[in-house]
């Protein structure tokens, strides 16, 4: 693997040309993030440093895409490295209709994701300022599959590892 510097390299030349969605393809496939279930990215409207959304669209159970804005490029590489990832995640949960109905699960598979990189170990961590902020993103969606409900009881452990994290943040 090339190295961090190596691949900011290529991506500002990418982002120079104005090929985002080029560079976004260079990012997932030089950390093996690429998903079968993922068909490609497109692009939506520019982002703002204080809101850049990504989303995954698609029907449950068919190829899915991944909408970026136009100026991703232009935000911390980690961090948008790990937004993608974010995201790759919600793809891989759509592969099967009806595996993942609950949007509060998904939204916490994919922040803790974020934060522990299971699924992709090769992401790096971000700066432990977004990793507070994902942290409380996934207890907001935490919070929201119901108090001592079947899916808090699931992620009990998880919830433990996120508190644990943010400790060790302070």
């Amino acid at each position: 693997m090339k190295t961090l510097q190596d691949i900011q390299q290529i991506i500002d030349s990418y982002h120079e040309l104005n090929e985002t969605i080029e560079a976004a393809n260079f990012l997932i496939d030089e950390y093996g993030i690429r998903h079968p279930n993922f068909n490609n990215f497109e692009l939506r409207e520019k982002a703002k440093p204080e809101y850049i959304l990504m989303t995954t669209e698609g029907t449950f159970g068919q190829k899915q895409i991944i909408r970026i804005p136009e100026n991703t490029f232009e935000f911390p590489l980690i961090l948008m490295l790990n937004l993608i990832a974010h995201e790759m995640i919600h793809v891989g949960q759509k592969v099967k209709v009806n595996e993942f109905p609950d949007r509060n699960e998904r939204e916490w598979q994919a922040y803790y994701e974020m934060l522990f990189h299971k699924t992709y170990p090769q992401v790096p961590n971000c700066t432990p300022f977004h990793q507070k902020f994902f942290a409380e993103k996934a207890f907001s969606y935490y919070k929201r599959m119901g108090e001592n409900s079947t899916l808090q009881q699931k992620y009990s452990g998880q919830k433990a590892e996120i508190e644990a994290l943010l400790a060790s943040l302070a």
